[in-house]
């Protein structure tokens, strides 16, 4: 057994009624999310778990990549409601990480290192839950989860779709055109000092290697085009490297759009049902 530990959220009725106002009311009506803790690499690491009340299924599985540097971006059980339990409406079973060494979990958060395999040992806890549909897969990520993301599909080719917002495809770690950026790869990457530190942003880069990534696994990039933490040209660049690589998929720049596509929300949301709809469902 993975999953060590396993408890219900526990939301404010305030917090609920705001979920219910910025999601919808089936983010909570409909849905279970529930805190979790489950063994990666003999690690105990915190996540999240969402799925459908009704249990029906078997329901497709998402693995769900969170942003952000150790426990800056970690998700709180606000968002996991609302984030997860908008996916698990949709008819989705949600499982998320943390990785290692945040939110209370041990081991160190390595930003696309050994932590990676938070990601993909995520695919084991299907198997204990009989609504879930270890057979269909999709992956998902944001920002410094989109990095996780690309790094996860060079090492497993049997999810059926990926989408990435925002994502980190280059870490150019002698730029200074971002300041989060540059900030980003200082607190993580630097903390191992010089050596090997070109070496640790090349592997993390998936312009690099972008023949690497599976060529039966539709991928949607999303990025506004104002986004200033991590540059559009991120999957611009990325983009043409799928073309060369003939990799199925689909570029949306969406205009004036943040990182975080606070303007964008319901266009991002759309798009995103339609992919999970046409690839991952029957």
């Amino acid at each position: 057994m993975k999953i060590i530990e396993n408890e219900k959220l526990e939301l404010s009725e305030i917090q609920l009624r705001m979920i219910r106002s910025g999601w919808g009311p089936e983010v909570v009506e409909d849905v279970e999310v529930r805190k979790i803790t489950y063994l990666s690499d003999g690690l105990k690491v915190k996540g999240y778990l969402a799925f459908p009340k009704e249990k029906k299924g078997p329901y497709p599985c998402v693995i769900w990549c969170r942003g952000g540097i150790e426990n800056r971006g970690s998700i709180d059980s606000f968002n996991a409601q609302g984030i997860f339990g908008q996916l698990a409406s949709w008819g989705f079973v949600v499982f998320a990480s943390q990785y290692r060494g945040n939110a209370g979990g041990e081991g160190q958060d390595e930003f696309g290192g050994d932590d990676v395999n938070d990601v993909l040992n995520l695919k084991l806890l299907a198997k204990e839950f009989s609504f879930a549909d270890n057979s269909r897969w999709a992956i998902e990520g944001w920002s410094r989860g989109g990095m996780m993301t690309y790094l996860a599909l060079t090492r497993d080719h049997s999810f059926k779709a990926a989408i990435v917002t925002g994502g980190i495809a280059d870490l150019r770690c002698s730029a200074s055109e971002s300041e989060f950026m540059k900030r980003l790869f200082q607190v993580t990457l630097g903390r191992y000092g010089s050596s090997g530190f070109d070496e640790r942003c090349r592997s993390r880069s998936i312009v690099n290697f972008a023949s690497n990534l599976p060529k039966n696994t539709p991928l949607l990039l999303i990025h506004g085009t104002a986004d200033d933490r991590v540059l559009p040209h991120d999957s611009i660049d990325l983009s043409y490297k799928l073309l060369e690589n003939k990799t199925p998929f689909r570029l949306v720049l969406l205009e004036n759009g943040d990182h975080f596509l606070k303007n964008h929300r319901k266009e991002v949301d759309r798009l995103r049902k339609l992919w999970y709809e046409t690839y991952l469902k029957d």
